[in-house]
């Protein structure tokens, strides 16, 4: 166990002893620094620090044919940096990050790009781990064989994953709910092909830059070594970059439907697996809440679900089934899917899309609606008792653009959500003769 791994644990520890005092820490906006916005919550639980950089260069952002482009213009930073001392190659990054018994990762969604830092808070190795992301952040080197190592691992990966049924499911799932919009569009070998040094240098330099960048911080500093951090982070970007093309808009990209609302996809598997789904609200959507608790009832609440009951715990058709809305900064997702017996897809889409219908008809009862407030309010607490689950709710509240004390105000939201507030909100924005279809693996009707 090193020196981290004790840490986390001792903390840990001493947080459950003392987790009767717990309060909701306020989350303070930091000073704007090239551009881009930080934020901070201070908390002395753990003697650690955890920062996320947010970058507007997601999925969505990768060019005609060339999609895998925002990923490994991401990961890649992994693999060699440019800092004030030279070139650091990927063992000596990987090294450094070992020596530290820190943690750094990168990750791509589709609307952004996100670089994690994870380090003791002790200034010595705060101060090298943020130094070391920085350089990583603001310099990668892309080296020509390491791109082709990497893209040809990519590809090694996607011929793999062309196998399994959940991946083949929701990639036709998200071409069918996006249509045109870039969303749709998923990494192939021929895309992943295309990409060249020269692609990955001109979206670095277009995207990574202070003015598409949020910064959040949870942990043991307080605002002024906050705001150090932000510069340092910082020091290699650029405030802005050349001018990018503008997204089109989702509407627009949904006007013309697929000929086929539902889809049969042939596929050597045991089981059929089920998708059913539409694009829905953003995060900061007025409706976000209604949509919540509803869908708690619907299909968010595990075996107290709707959807259980219905499709497991009264007809046997699958072990799991499920419901939720997956909200962005600019585009939001509901999907529902099960899996069942290849003999048995038909009747069971035919349940789990009856039973959709009749709750967006009629809504939950007030007893479904209560405990769903109920348990959604008493489980609060644990969306935010440790600094990583701090983290993730702080950067959620930057990137979307939520008043900085929605956690503070979260439970009070959902006590105000009224039966009549989840009938008009499923109303308004799902409707089954728009809801897309995939069914992987059953045999056609």
């Amino acid at each position: 166990m090193n020196l981290l791994q004790k840490t986390i644990l001792a903390g840990l520890l001493t947080f459950g002893i003392f987790n009767h005092a717990f309060a909701i820490l306020p989350i303070e906006k930091l000073d704007s620094y090239k551009g881009a916005k930080a934020f901070l919550v201070q908390t002395k639980a753990l003697p650690m620090v955890d920062i996320e950089v947010s970058i507007d260069a997601g999925d969505r952002y990768d060019p005609t044919g060339k999609s895998g482009l925002a990923d490994m213009a991401a990961t890649l930073m992994n693999y060699g940096a440019r800092g004030d001392k030279g070139v650091l190659n990927e063992a000596q990054i990987a090294d450094e990050i070992a020596d530290l018994g820190a943690n750094i990762g990168l990750s791509v969604g589709g609307e952004r790009a996100i670089l994690r830092i994870r380090s003791l808070s002790r200034k010595d190795l705060r101060d090298r781990a943020v130094q070391l992301a920085a350089i990583m952040l603001g310099a990668p080197t892309y080296d020509a064989k390491i791109v082709e190592r990497e893209k040809q691992r990519t590809i090694t990966n996607l011929l793999e994953a062309e196998t399994k049924p959940e991946f083949v499911l929701e990639r036709r799932f998200k071409k069918s709910v996006y249509g045109s919009y870039p969303l749709a569009n998923s990494p192939t070998v021929k895309s992943v092909t295309a990409v060249g040094v020269s692609d990955l240098v001109k979206f670095h330099k277009q995207f990574y830059c202070g003015d598409r960048i949020i910064i959040s911080i949870v942990g043991d500093v307080d605002r002024t070594q906050a705001n150090e951090i932000v510069q340092v982070i910082l020091k290699q970007i650029p405030q802005s970059g050349p001018p990018i093309a503008k997204l089109p808009d989702l509407t627009r990209s949904l006007v013309e439907p697929l000929m086929q609302r539902e889809i049969q996809i042939p596929f050597d598997s045991q089981q059929a697996h089920i998708a059913m789904g539409m694009t829905a609200v953003t995060r900061n959507n007025p409706d976000y809440f209604p949509l919540m608790v509803g869908n708690y009832v619907l299909g968010g609440g595990g075996f107290v679900s709707r959807l259980m009951s219905e499709v497991r715990e009264k007809r046997g058709l699958a072990y799991s089934v499920f419901s939720y809305f997956a909200p962005g900064k600019d585009t939001g997702i509901f999907q529902a899917g099960l899996q069942t017996k290849n003999d048995q897809a038909i009747l069971a889409l035919d349940l789990m899309s009856s039973t959709i219908a009749k709750f967006i008809a009629d809504g939950p009862s007030k007893s479904e609606l209560a405990a769903a407030k109920a348990n959604l309010i008493n489980g609060y607490p644990l969306r935010i008792d440790n600094n990583r689950k701090l983290l993730d709710n702080v950067s959620s509240i930057a990137w979307n653009d939520l008043p900085l004390d929605t956690m503070e105000n979260w439970t009070k939201q959902v006590e105000a959500v009224t039966l009549e507030q989840v009938t008009a909100a499923f109303q308004k924005y799902l409707a089954m003769d728009r809801m897309q279809i995939v069914v992987l693996g059953a045999k056609n009707k």
